[in-house]
């Protein structure tokens, strides 16, 4: 049965995982330092901070300390909401200088509208913040792609790999879970998406896997391109 609504991931899904690495990761580790310092009372940005000064026990106003913290944690890719919000606050920067566009692989855009025009809502729920995601999809190489999307998950809703993620996501969207489609290239994420009676989908680009689609094993329909789903044969 047709979904009612599709909620998919970005890094490895609608976009190249090495645009994300290669580009936006390392223009933050380049550029986060400087930022924080410059910007550290400033109100989003101190409410960041202090979150993770009480988190950590690293004193507010050792700066650098936090700097430090922030760091390390780019450097292992730990999912800390409070890095990727300012990850996102630094990624504008760099977005409006117009540095770097957002990278999206040619079928998402067309694939997309298609779906929202036959009535489906479409959402994003991703690691990076809500802020970073609007900001991904407001610079892409296929232009601004947000009025494609009712809402934008991150991290407040909980880690991607956790079935509670994904309840909290079908209560806000109002649906049963069952009426949802997840998009994913994480067989971790799909699992705990269908945990919960989620349809999902692995998208597995040739762009991002030295492993052909048909070596991988799955628990779940696996494809290539957002141009090979058929959502009437869910």
């Amino acid at each position: 049965m047709k979904p009612i609504a599709i909620v998919t991931d970005i890094e490895g899904t609608t976009s190249s995982i090495r645009f994300v690495k290669d580009v936006l990761f390392v223009y933050a580790e380049q550029f986060l330092p400087d930022f924080i310092r410059d910007h550290k009372d400033e109100r989003d940005v101190a409410r960041q901070l202090r979150a993770i000064s009480d988190n950590t026990g690293i004193p507010y106003r050792n700066t650098e300390a936090l700097i430090a913290q922030l760091l390390e944690w780019m450097r292992a890719d730990e999912k800390v909401t409070e890095l990727k919000a300012l990850q996102g606050m630094v990624w504008e920067q760099g977005y409006q200088r117009g540095e770097y566009q957002a990278h999206v692989y040619p079928d998402v855009p067309e694939r997309l509208q298609a779906w929202l025009d036959d009535g489906i809502n479409l959402y994003v729920y991703s690691s990076g913040s809500e802020k970073a995601q609007r900001l991904f999809m407001r610079y892409t190489n296929f232009g601004d792609l947000r009025l494609l999307f009712a809402g934008y998950f991150d991290t407040n809703m909980g880690a991607k790999q956790e079935k509670a993620s994904y309840q909290a996501i079908a209560e806000w969207v109002a649906l049963a879970p069952e009426d949802i489609l997840f998009l994913s290239d994480i067989e971790g994420e799909l699992d705990a998406a269908a945990s919960i009676g989620m349809k999902t989908i692995r998208v597995v680009r040739p762009q991002e896997s030295d492993t052909p689609i048909q070596d991988i094993a799955s628990n779940h329909q696996m494809v290539s391109s957002f141009a090979e789903i058929d959502l009437e044969a869910l």
